[in-house]
């Protein structure tokens, strides 16, 4: 799986312009495109998303090494914020599904207080590899029974892109967003960089140091694969 071909349609443009019919919205970084080489599925999920966004400095500068493609990092976090901020205007409504119920406790105490006009609807289902018929029955029901305008999955990645993909025609909601990581970081179970670590393109490695018996292989195997993986492709390109 070529980076070019993954992200081909990559989003470029400011998220108010999204429009406001049923989409499905995934993002991408070095670690997705690392697994997805691997996982057709996954590569599928990604490639078949109405909207993909570059949630990764990484995605950035390969897009520009290879093509000249430039475009602003948009992570799954200003994604979050940008639907509550709409939904709050709109006294519209979301859904969080994934996660356990502690976590999502957390996330409908905080969004109560930093968005009274949302309705709040939340999900938590078994924690698996692989969901029984039944399990995505329960799940697809809890979220068309609210019929959300925005959809929040988080059952971490690649699992939450490709059950969004699979069962997209049968999920009555409006934007469907993978963005497993915010539900974390909203919930403040982990904390995120500051801002200024994430404008010069660190936040990757503040999230190391925050959890580095799990991030190790991620950043520290993930990222040189990730680069080697753009500059053969940069010069498989230069021989044709």
């Amino acid at each position: 799986m070529s980076f070019s071909l993954l992200t081909s349609s990559i989003y470029s443009y400011p998220l108010d312009a999204l429009p406001s019919n049923k989409l499905l919205i995934n993002t991408i970084n070095a670690h997705c495109y690392n697994v997805a080489r691997i996982d057709e599925d996954y590569a599928e999920a990604l490639k078949r998303s109405d909207v993909l966004l570059p949630d990764g400095i990484s995605i950035v500068f390969a897009a520009r090494f290879l093509n000249g493609s430039k475009f602003k990092k948009i992570a799954g976090e200003d994604l979050f914020f940008y639907e509550m901020n709409r939904l709050n205007k709109m006294g519209g409504t979301c859904f969080f599904l994934g996660s356990k119920e502690t976590t999502l406790n957390r996330i409908f105490t905080r969004a109560q207080l930093e968005f009274p006009e949302i309705q709040v609807h939340s999900f938590s289902p078994p924690y698996k590899s692989k969901f029984s018929d039944q399990d995505n029955a329960e799940m697809i029901s809890a979220v068309n029974l609210i019929k959300p305008d925005v959809l929040f999955i988080g059952m971490t990645a690649p699992k939450q892109e490709k059950w969004a993909f699979e069962h997209f025609n049968e999920i009555e909601a409006g934007h469907i967003c993978c963005i497993g990581a915010v539900f974390d970081f909203y919930s403040e179970m982990y904390k995120r960089a500051p801002k200024w670590v994430i404008k010069i393109g660190l936040e990757w490695l503040f999230r190391f140091l925050q959890e580095p018996g799990r991030m190790w292989r991620r950043y520290l195997l993930g990222n040189p694969k990730f680069i080697g993986s753009i500059i053969k492709e940069k010069y498989k390109a230069g021989k044709h």
